[in-house]
């Protein structure tokens, strides 16, 4: 016994050392034996709500992976993944209150948000631009003066939509939307003559519309292709070098077209929809080149 007293202590305090070796979000983890996970009930395809009820879609699919990885990274693989809802007014507070480790959704990674929390590498890029119905004839911004116009509450989009009002002094009257659905309801009903979103996000509510045919997206932007990335909280960087490292690899393989394509580019639960929106050639540079890079202008290849 005598022996075994000091071999005892050891390992103790080599099982000590150990768990005092992780600090930030990987501790929070370690600790709590889960990892939360910010998901969206309404931004398909990139997470939703499926005909079951089930969270789905190409980000939270990404988000699964990186959770995988932190499974290896802590040797937790009964670890616990659960799922918070956020929107676009409550996500950047989720994660950095420590409710939720990573948002997984169609948040745009931008130098201002960069102030508040921190990015893994980009999974998708979109441009801004509106939706209108076809027999309103809204060719561009200009054809909107004096109209009421709708975008999503703490979005990057609005706030361009209301730079680009004051500056072209437009008159635009600007309706802000807790998502995307009440806003493109808006443009349905009549209350308002267009609907200022992420490009693809524009495409897939149409898509679900009664009549897909009778409205039309922009051909003019409000902006350069922007980059979407999975949220974590800032300055922790070994949480991160684990998100980045997942995430890079993935985005380096051939899975990744396999994900994009079936969130993309086949019928789609809960209503079969096709969104056909092809892999662009930026964005494939960008899987290629793993990067967290917030400046649309580096994507403009």
């Amino acid at each position: 016994m005598r022996l075994l007293a000091p071999v005892l202590a050891a390992l103790l305090l080599g099982t000590s050392a150990q768990a005092g070796e992780r600090t930030g979000t990987l501790r929070k983890i370690q600790d709590s034996n889960r990892l939360v996970l910010g998901v969206r009930d309404t931004a398909p395809p990139f997470s939703y709500l499926d005909q079951n009820q089930k969270v789905v879609g190409f980000a939270v699919d990404i988000c699964l992976k990186i959770a995988e990885a932190v499974k290896r990274e802590l040797k937790m693989p009964a670890l616990g993944v659960a799922m918070e809802f956020v929107n676009s007014s409550s996500r950047i507070p989720l994660i950095t209150n420590g409710t939720v480790d990573l948002e997984c959704g169609t948040t745009t990674n931008n130098a201002d948000r960069k102030k508040q929390v921190a990015f893994t590498n980009t999974h998708f890029l979109t441009a801004t631009r509106f939706v209108s119905k076809k027999d309103q004839n809204i060719a561009g911004l200009d054809d909107l003066r004096g109209k009421t116009v709708a975008s999503v509450a703490g979005s990057t989009n609005i706030l361009m939509l209301i730079k680009a009002n004051n500056e072209r002094k437009l008159g635009i009257t600007v309706i802000a939307a807790k998502d995307v659905p009440e806003a493109f309801l808006l443009v349905e009903t009549g209350r308002a003559a267009a609907f200022v979103m992420d490009d693809v996000q524009l495409s897939v509510v149409a898509a679900q519309s009664k009549d897909p045919a009778a409205y039309v997206v922009s051909q003019e932007t409000l902006s350069n292709p922007e980059p979407y990335g999975i949220m974590l909280r800032r300055d922790d960087p070994a949480f991160k070098a684990v998100v980045d490292r997942a995430t890079a690899d993935l985005y380096r393989s051939a899975e990744i077209a396999t994900i994009y394509d079936r969130w993309f580019l086949k019928p789609v639960p809960p209503r079969g929809l096709n969104y056909n929106v092809p892999l662009s050639s930026a964005l494939r540079w960008a899987f290629a080149h793993p990067t967290d890079e917030a400046d649309p202008a580096f994507y403009a290849r």
